[in-house]
């Protein structure tokens, strides 16, 4: 993982090797080590994750994990969000990606104070990670923290960074059917935003049936429909994000 500021060089120096996955399974051993291998990994995450939730709320910090596919338009929501936020709160944002800082660049041309972390070959974000972005922004108290985890619908649902809640995003121009592919991603989802509906008219997507797949597996999930190119449907998001306290 490499964690890259403002003023932060890159030396160009080799990622560690990412730790293991929950998921992966390696040759040469059974079934067994795979368990203990993952109960070992999120064991270890889950208590770093209540420490980081802890130091936030001593902070009045609220923690938002945006979660989705890549390409579904969660850095130009995060754009529109904190320059229409702007006054209202403090806001902060965290970006992970394997790699570049391309996203965090965008973040700071809207004056946002914003952190990339760099996952390298890993495919999430997790509480070490969130407590090294963390030091490094050292946001101000009350702040909302956006976080736009690595674009990924397996990985990022199975670690807890500490956040207060999750938003899972899917796109118009992804299959209807996404929650039922990807289950557990959604029934982890407090709010899923279904966005780019600008291209509905020139796409095969239907919204009221992904949102009834989508309460298939987690029934009590708000839905809202938005475009962060129209604006359509940000101020009922808007309206979400201020009620998390």
């Amino acid at each position: 993982m490499r964690l890259r500021e403002d003023d932060a060089p890159d030396h160009g120096h080799p990622h560690p090797t990412p730790h293991p996955h929950p998921h992966e399974r390696r040759q040469g051993g059974g079934a067994g080590e795979t368990v203990t291998i993952e109960q070992k990994v999120l064991a270890k995450n889950d208590l770093l994750a209540e420490r980081n939730r802890t130091w936030m709320a001593d902070r009045g910090l609220v923690a938002v994990n945006m979660m989705s596919s890549p390409g579904a338009g969660k850095t130009t929501l995060l754009e529109r969000a904190v320059t229409d936020l702007g006054g209202r709160r403090p806001v902060a944002v965290v970006e992970g990606d394997q790699e570049t800082r391309l996203d965090a660049d965008r973040i700071r041309r809207t004056g946002c104070a914003v952190v990339q972390v760099n996952t390298g070959a890993g495919c999430h974000l997790d509480a070490e990670m969130m407590r090294d972005a963390l030091t490094a922004l050292s946001p101000a108290e009350g702040s909302l923290l956006m976080v736009e985890n690595v674009g990924n619908l397996v990985c990022p649902a199975l670690f807890d960074l500490g956040e207060r809640s999750k938003v899972v995003i899917i796109s118009v121009t992804e299959g209807t059917d996404k929650p039922l592919k990807y289950p557990y991603m959604f029934a982890a989802a407090d709010l899923i935003l279904i966005n780019k509906s600008d291209l509905l008219p020139y796409v095969d997507f239907d919204v009221e049936q992904c949102t009834r797949h989508a309460r298939s597996v987690n029934p009590d999930v708000r839905v809202l429909t938005v475009s962060a190119t129209t604006g359509e449907g940000l101020s009922h998001w808007y309206d979400w994000l201020a009620e998390q306290r």
